[in-house]
């Protein structure tokens, strides 16, 4: 672990430790009574402090996928703010992202990151490519769409050793959700990478939602 990680892991404990939950759940991970992320899925609770997710998910990593500067004509004049695109993630099926401004850097980069943990989901892995039939989580179970904005992307699922095929926004979202091989077409103003990276997300979202022939065998 390198100075700047284990920095950054001593302020995360540091915060935890003084942390007073306001919500019922934060309370309930707090006591111990709810000890894993998925029961909260199962319950469908939601997520109103960061620090749950910092708790259930003590390995979660943060990456920036994009900051730009955003301009506000006001009556004192023009305004100017930095806008930061944050993805969080386990690379074992739990990814969220989120967005943050403020007018320093540092501080709309832990906007978006507080965000993001605010918006993690679910992903539904498995090997869905009929080229594989491994069965192991390395891929996506089927094919999914997102769509943010004029951005439209399709994820399908790769057999195994195929790797990321995919832009390398793309690749650092799928990478800490825990998709190692998978295709992707994306459709729109690509370039857009706020839109596209939510697009992204959006499509790794929707996985949890599909009801498939193992549910109901459940």
């Amino acid at each position: 672990m390198s100075r700047v990680e284990q920095r950054e892991t001593r302020k995360r404990t540091v915060a935890l430790e003084e942390w007073k939950p306001r919500t019922r759940l934060g309370r309930l991970v707090l006591e111990g009574k709810i000890s894993s992320i998925e029961e909260i899925f199962t319950e469908g609770l939601k997520i109103g402090e960061p620090q749950i997710v910092n708790i259930l998910l003590p390995n979660i990593e943060e990456e920036v996928v994009n900051i730009s500067l955003v301009q506000k004509q006001t009556d004192s004049g023009e305004k100017s703010r930095f806008k930061a695109i944050v993805v969080v993630g386990n690379r074992d099926g739990f990814i969220g992202i989120g967005s943050g401004k403020a007018s320093q850097v540092r501080n709309a980069i832990e906007k978006a990151a507080m965000d993001a943990r605010l918006k993690i989901t679910l992903v539904r892995r498995g090997c869905g490519s009929w080229e594989c039939g491994c069965g192991q989580p390395h891929s996506l179970m089927f094919e999914t769409t997102g769509k943010r904005g004029g951005v439209k992307v399709k994820l399908i699922p790769g057999p195994r050793g195929l790797g990321l095929v995919a832009s390398e926004a793309a690749k650092v979202i799928l990478r800490l959700a825990g998709i190692r091989d998978c295709w992707m077409r994306s459709y729109g103003a690509t370039r857009t990478i706020p839109s596209f990276a939510f697009a992204v997300f959006d499509a790794l979202k929707r996985t949890y939602f599909v009801v498939t022939p193992r549910d109901w065998v459940k």
